[in-house]
């Protein structure tokens, strides 16, 4: 009866073995992406960013289109981990389970009695492993003896798979999980795989500390985990960051781990995965803007380099000085380039240094002109320290590509960053001169001085406007000062009457200020009124009335950086 139950028992294993050989075998995700197995991270990333664009179901409505672009997901998935690539390009399973869908199964062990030490073969298929005294250590590779005959199609050999199920049980030993034979081999380098370039998973602390108002652009992708689209996105975006290395950084947050960050920021993330850039434009403040082009690498740089910061200011440098006493009291850089447009690392360090430095940047048109600042070569850049000193800081400027361009920027905005905190300590430790105060009264405006203070002649006219004595002495000190500064960072108002300053009684001109507002700003003890008579246009501070304060609104309005509104009717005092 022995032979009838062995033969049960060896056909129920080759029956339980076919099941298992076909449960397991899946498509080759090299084949899927169209690679070869020693291609790096970069290469798969395009393969599937092509592939996934063509047979994406939004796009592709034909028949095994959504099958396809599944497979295309599923391989991406195994070959962009490299823990899961690294399982099945040694047993053709992600997870590291031994597969049985690809003819070569690896080798199994199994240990009777102590520890191995020494290992050699047997030449029959068997690799016996001496051991500790008389045990021994047996291991067949269920890819069997290539020199067999018999033509098993599934590669190994029947006595061999009974003499393995039960060799374990029958030494007494446990079973391991090691593989003596040879998987597939693995030829790739570290340093094939190295992507200089990071997605970065941002969380609430990684977002408040790196990004918020940090003066970086940042390309951020908000997903969930049954979000559509992520992995199409993602390549896009590792792309573009690629490409704007230096300019752009990269992260991503995923919604269901990060819900506070996501509700912070507004987004809510449905059916599919959402793309914004966090930029500057001319803000002080850093926003979200969605994207929502198409998803390739071209359209989203363009949208990218439209929303580099842009804190420098043009110029014509036929007309150029830089500005003294400009507020705030910051060193100036100007940047001249044969660029028609501000270059787009000059925009992105604008950014980084906003606060720290005033940006200005010319198209350099004439050779005299350079020899005013004592440029030979362009691109080049010159500063203007603290204390007034023009200087060249350097002239020929050469990079290779955008990241080097930005680096070598930022270390001679560092350097000449540096030299001011020097300058402005050293002027300080000096004592003050005395001198006379200077007596600069503010006009009460009023219809005699109307036109001549506010009229058509005055370019621009800041009032300040009190309904309480308290009021009207804070005012008058602050548009004293400021008045006695030049706030500008261009030209347009370089002469010494482009800005003329004054107060105004409030309670008496009410309907001077329904001239602006209908309500007269009835709820405002103080404020400020820009007024530009030539435009009819104006815009008007309600907040805190601070000195620093009113420098910004000052400084905005003279840049261009805050919205006007036309005028109800022409103002008129009575």
């Amino acid at each position: 009866m022995g032979i009838p139950i062995r033969s049960l028992l060896v056909a129920s294993l080759v029956l339980s073995s076919i099941a298992l050989h076909v449960a397991a075998k899946t498509l080759d995700p090299y084949k899927v992406l169209g690679v070869d197995k020693n291609a790096s991270q970069r290469d798969i990333k395009k393969a599937f960013h092509k592939l996934s664009l063509k047979y994406h179901p939004d796009k592709n409505k034909e028949k095994g289109a959504q099958q396809k672009f599944e497979e295309i997901n599923n391989a991406h998935e195994i070959l962009s981990d490299e823990e899961k690539r690294k399982n099945y390009d040694l047993y053709d399973d992600e997870k590291g389970n031994p597969g049985m869908g690809a003819g070569n199964f690896g080798s199994h062990d199994f240990t009777g009695g102590g520890p191995r030490t020494t290992y050699f073969s047997s030449g029959d298929g068997w690799q016996t492993m001496g051991g500790q005294g008389n045990s021994k250590t047996f291991s067949f590779s269920f890819g069997g003896n290539p020199g067999a005959g018999g033509g098993n199609p599934f590669g190994f050999d029947l006595g061999d798979v009974f003499s393995n199920m039960f060799a374990g049980r029958s030494m007494g030993g446990s079973q391991h999980g090691g593989f003596a034979g040879s998987g597939r081999p693995s030829a790739r380098t570290s340093s094939q795989h190295k992507n200089p370039v990071t997605i970065q998973e941002v969380t609430m602390q990684t977002f408040n500390k790196e990004i918020a108002d940090q003066g970086i652009t940042w390309l951020l992708l908000f997903y969930t985990q049954q979000a559509n689209g992520q992995f199409v996105l993602e390549s896009v975006l590792e792309d573009v960051a690629r490409s704007l290395d230096g300019a752009v950084r990269a992260g991503k947050v995923n919604c269901d781990n990060e819900k506070a960050l996501c509700k912070k920021n507004g987004v809510s993330v449905g059916k599919s995965a959402r793309l914004f850039i966090y930029s500057y434009s001319t803000a002080e403040k850093g926003s979200l803007h969605e994207y929502s082009g198409d998803s390739d690498a071209k359209s989203l740089k363009t949208f990218c380099q439209e929303h580099l910061p842009r804190f420098s200011r043009r110029v014509d440098i036929t007309q150029f000085n830089f500005p003294s006493n400009a507020l705030p009291n910051l060193p100036e850089v100007l940047l001249l380039s044969t660029k028609k447009d501000t270059p787009a690392m000059w925009r992105a360090v604008s950014g980084m240094f906003h606060s720290r430095l005033i940006f200005y940047d010319a198209e350099d048109v004439s050779l005299p002109l350079l020899k005013r600042f004592g440029v030979k070569n362009v691109p080049a850049l010159i500063g203007r320290t603290v204390n007034g000193e023009v200087q060249l800081l350097k002239d020929g400027i050469s990079v290779k590509d955008l990241r080097s361009g930005i680096k070598e920027l930022k270390t001679l905005l560092e350097s000449f960053e540096k030299k001011n905190k020097k300058l402005a300590s050293e002027q300080a430790k000096k004592p003050a001169k005395a001198s006379e105060p200077k007596e600069n009264k503010i006009p009460l405006l009023s219809a005699s001085n109307f036109e001549e203070t506010c009229g058509e002649k005055a370019p621009v006219c800041i009032i300040g406007v009190f309904k309480s004595n308290k009021a009207k002495e804070k005012l008058e000190s602050i548009l004293s000062e400021i008045s006695q500064k030049t706030l500008i960072r261009g030209q347009s108002y370089s002469s010494g009457n482009a800005i003329t300053y004054a107060l105004l009684d409030g309670n008496k001109q009410s309907a001077f200020l329904s001239s602006f507002d209908k309500s007269g700003y009835k709820s405002s003890d103080k404020l400020l009124l820009a007024y530009k008579p030539r435009r009819g246009r104006f815009a008007v501070y309600k907040g805190e009335v601070s000195m620093e304060e009113a420098e910004r609104f000052v400084v905005s309005v003279l840049n261009g950086d805050v919205q006007l509104s036309a005028t109800g009717q022409k103002p008129v005092l009575r």
